[in-house]
């Protein structure tokens, strides 16, 4: 059972209202992450922002983001 509540509803908050749509458009739903950073959507927003940047850097080869973010995952615990 998680300590931090989730967030599924954006209660009418603007941030939370675009980013939850856009994540359930892409995903069929919302990343657990996100529905605990909604508790403070300017930090939620800034998070997908980082996220953004560094696949829209060309930094990495496209087929490694995905690799990236499931070995974050994996080392800190996260089921994916």
């Amino acid at each position: 059972m998680p300590r931090v509540r989730e967030i599924e509803d954006d209660g009418g908050d603007p941030i939370l209202k675009d980013i939850f749509a856009k994540e359930r458009e892409l995903f069929g739903g919302l990343f657990n992450t996100t529905k605990v950073f909604a508790h403070c959507p300017p930090i939620l927003k800034a998070a997908k922002q980082l996220s953004a940047s560094i696949e829209k850097s060309g930094r990495l080869p496209a087929f490694l983001v995905p690799l990236v973010y499931l070995r974050v995952a994996l080392i800190n615990g996260c089921p994916f």
